[in-house]
């Protein structure tokens, strides 16, 4: 038995791929570990307040911050980093938009690295705090980024795997429904990418 933390970045609900994508792993996931559960957290529907001026001053003990909003940011950010921490695998949705990933995305990443609950320099060498976890990518994009004359833009999965593995998490592996938005493509794009998933 697994706990399993979904998270959604597409804004097109049941119509994107990198969701039906990540349902498809988490379907594969269920199979292998009965009685597994399946936490939700769709970022287009709740999605994490945008970096600013008050969590730099919190996270990183700069300026006087009255003491409300010090408990407000650390609350929010507390819940990203418990829901993390609780899961054994965690299955990402991730649309390409403009080369990157989405940026309720990069706002819950922004509330989970954190200085002295994901990651450390304690022992003056940085130390990732999330051990232990599992990360599906599910990936998808209007052009073919995996290989090719894109892969140069492709700053979304080398991102998110640094991003990751600066906290902890290097057991990552990605699936990919790309060329989308391509004739010839996008007509089973989807579906092979369905089927390559393994899990």
């Amino acid at each position: 038995m697994k706990k399993i933390l979904k998270i959604i970045s597409s804004v097109k609900g049941a119509e994107s791929k990198s969701t039906q994508l990540a349902d498809a792993v988490i379907e594969k996931l269920t199979a292998q570990y009965p009685g597994t559960s399946v936490k939700v957290k769709d970022l287009s529907r709740e999605p994490y307040p945008h970096f600013h001026e008050g969590h730099l001053k919190v996270y990183r003990g700069m300026g006087e911050v009255a003491q409300e909003a010090v408990a407000e940011v650390e609350k929010v950010s507390d819940e990203a980093i418990n829901e993390l921490m609780s899961a054994d695998i965690i299955v990402i949705g991730v649309p390409i938009y403009n080369f990157n990933i989405p940026s309720t995305l990069k706002a819950w990443l922004d509330h989970v690295m954190r200085a002295g609950k994901t990651f450390s320099y304690a022992s003056g060498q940085k130390e990732g705090l999330v051990t232990n976890k599992k990360v599906y990518l599910a990936v998808s994009s209007g052009a073919i980024y995996s290989e090719g004359p894109m892969q140069a833009y492709n700053f979304a999965v080398p991102y998110l795997e640094a991003s990751l593995g600066f906290i902890g998490i290097t057991d990552i592996s990605t699936f990919w429904a790309e060329g989308c938005d391509m004739p010839g493509y996008k007509e089973t794009a989807l579906q092979k990418a369905i089927e390559r998933v393994a899990v």
